[in-house]
């Protein structure tokens, strides 16, 4: 399983694409070195990464409450995608 691990754009260029883009050749890449999943952890509440995930083909896998950051209130995602 491939694990996609960290996912940042800068916030001036939000919004042009570069997300997206960016998951697509790291879904690209996965499939190509033969992997036969790949999966992403992330917060529910990262609505626009959510996003990029759901429109790129992932499932939502799990759900897990937790705490970090001095916060209680979280919500652990797992996505996953069948290569």
């Amino acid at each position: 399983m491939a694990k996609l691990r960290l996912l940042l754009v800068e916030p001036s260029v939000r919004g042009l694409g570069i997300g997206k883009r960016l998951v697509e050749e790291c879904v690209r890449f996965a499939r190509y070195a033969g992997y036969q999943k790949i999966m992403r952890w992330t917060q529910s509440e990262l609505v626009a990464a959510r996003r990029l995930y759901q429109n790129a083909g992932f499932a939502l896998a799990a759900e897990e409450k937790h705490q970090s950051w001095s916060r209680d209130d979280l919500v652990a995602e797992t996505w996953e995608l069948n290569l």
